[in-house]
């Protein structure tokens, strides 16, 4: 296949593109395709809104520098460009491809094609195109300051753009390389998590010390002005600030230099994608060895009392995929260590003002309204681990309806731990919450509680998604339960606060329990209506959930 010609090779592109035109074109006769479209509308206007306003700072600023000759300071410009570029992919997967172009390699395809298709699907993101509409404000703002400079503001811009196309590239294919085995994405996980809960420090440690040390800062900032233009967005800016002072040597050299880092990210993802293409397929598979004689060993399923064995033996599968997966043990701890992050921040100390400071009886509310929705993705996607084994619980003699009771079992046994574990943190870091408090967060729990698992189950049904833990941009709920799950949750927490602020104005929160339990009456009156109709409904969609999650 090294062999093609350039035309043989845009055939390819094209027929790859246009069978990707079709299956998005046939996918709108389904009501979930239907639903996607939508929710990828909405989710693209919202994002627009967003990517406009930060273009018009972004060019209004960059207008500014070139005009008042401080063009050096257009690396400020270029940090949270590039940041937001290979950051957010990360840490908003549901909004990432939702194809695996590897699974392309079955087809008679050519390497190059085969690269080229991977650097397209890879830029077809929300940071891509954003990142691409602020650097064109950046070069609109140079170009309306010094009409002269355009030519190189969109010389630049070109370049950054390759750089940053390049490098998410590359950390998405050698992350998916580490992550194809069981020990190093465990290990990778523990660090991305490790270092996503430090970063949260950093703002609060120096809302508290920042003010001591700001002479300091101001002399490190200095200090490391020449060093960050070694990096790419210095690099931009530093070429530009060259350019525009007439010191085209300097202008030349840090372009060259950016044009040096894209060269680098692209012959690295090369080294990735070509040993992917020459067949390396990695197992985490691996024989074990039992100690009697090669029997395999049989443990004994758990035995919980009032529950039926299937419900139970549902019950400890969810259990063990949840411990066998090192993101959702982190999640666990994000409650308490965000309540930590509240009591380091500006609102330590009573002077400041800060509102659990001011109000300490609202933090175990906060936090449980948090433990809460932190179980979205886990709740609104409840088959989307079980892949094509979801066809064995259609096999086995045993109705649907006790599957989802057992799932959604385990979901509220894990919410209990996260309620209790915050009401422990609450009273370390604050004080312990008052009983009339208490009891109407516990109600308020026992009233969103059902209201979420009758959403999700009903969006498990009908707009599920495989969960590939191996795999970045491929763990989130479909886009459609990202609407849906926001619609729901920002319901739930508008009618949870109303009910306190109500309570607290007629004098206790004593109240806001019985109107709680009332709406729990509710909540859990139509839970179970649904889940009496959840056979009939899982049968339904039985041929869209099992070609869904049975995709390879």
């Amino acid at each position: 296949m090294a062999g093609l010609s350039a035309r043989q090779v845009r055939a390819q592109l094209a027929a790859i593109a246009h069978i990707r035109w079709r299956a998005f074109v046939y996918s709108l006769r389904t009501r979930r395709g239907s639903l996607e479209l939508a929710s990828r509308i909405f989710m693209g206007l919202f994002f627009g809104f967003g990517g406009i306003a930060g273009a018009a700072a972004l060019g209004s600023s960059a207008y500014y520098f070139v005009s008042n000759g401080r063009a050096q300071w257009m690396a400020v410009l270029f940090w949270p460009v590039f940041l937001f570029w290979q950051l957010f992919p990360v840490m908003a997967t549901a909004f990432s491809e939702a194809l695996d172009p590897s699974t392309l390699l079955r087809f008679p395809l050519s390497y190059r094609s085969y690269f080229l298709v991977r650097i397209a699907y890879g830029s077809l993101d929300v940071s891509t195109a954003l990142g691409l509409l602020w650097l064109s404000a950046i070069a609109i703002g140079v170009g309306i300051a010094k009409p002269a400079l355009l030519p190189w503001a969109i010389l630049v811009g070109l370049g950054f753009a390759l750089v940053n196309i390049s490098l998410a590239r590359l950390v998405f294919a050698w992350v998916e390389r580490w992550l194809a085995q069981r020990k190093t994405r465990e290990i990778f996980g523990v660090v991305v998590l490790l270092l996503a809960l430090s970063g949260q420090l950093i703002g609060p440690l120096l809302s508290r010390y920042g003010r001591r040390t700001a002479p300091h800062a101001a002399v490190l900032a200095q200090e490391l002005s020449p060093e960050q233009r070694l990096l790419p967005p210095g690099a931009a800016g530093a070429s530009l600030a060259g350019w525009s002072n007439h010191s085209l040597a300097n202008g030349l050299s840090y372009f060259l230099l950016l044009c040096a880092y894209g060269g680098v990210f692209l012959w690295l993802l090369h080294l990735r994608l070509h040993k992917q293409f020459r067949g390396e397929n990695l197992s985490e598979t691996s024989v074990r060895r039992s100690a009697s004689g090669g029997r395999p060993v049989v443990r004994p399923s758990w035995n919980l009392a009032g529950l039926s064995a299937p419900v139970a033996a549902v019950f400890e599968k969810e259990f063990r995929y949840l411990l066998r997966s090192g993101p959702m043990l982190f999640t666990l701890l994000v409650p308490g260590f965000m309540l930590l992050i509240f009591r380091l921040g500006p609102g330590g100390s009573r002077e400041a003002g800060q509102f659990l400071t001011r109000a300490p009886n609202l933090a175990f509310p906060v936090g449980a309204a948090y433990s809460l929705l932190l179980l979205t993705n886990l709740v609104y996607n409840t088959f989307g681990a079980d892949g094509s084994g979801l066809q064995m619980f259609f096999a086995s003699p045993v109705s649907f309806r006790q599957i989802v009771a057992a799932k959604n079992l385990s979901h509220a046994a894990v919410l209990v731990f996260e309620v209790v574990l915050v009401w422990v943190a609450v009273s370390f870091f604050f004080k312990p919450p008052t009983l009339a408090i208490a009891m109407a967060t516990l109600t308020g729990i026992a009233f969103a509680a059902p209201v979420n698992f009758l959403a999700g189950n009903l969006l498990s049904l009908y707009a599920p998604k495989k969960v590939d833990y191996g795999a970045l941009g491929r763990q989130r709920a479909s886009q459609t339960g990202v609407l849906v799950s926001f619609g729901v949750q920002l319901a739930v927490f508008s009618i949870g606060g109303a009910v306190l602020y109500l309570s607290r104005q007629v004098g206790g929160y004593w109240a806001a329990t019985v109107l709680f339990l009332f709406l729990a009456a509710l909540a859990w009156t139509a839970y179970l209506m649904v889940m009496q109709r959840i056979d009939d409904l899982a049968v339904r969609q039985q041929e869209a959930l099992l070609g869904e999650l049975s995709r390879s």
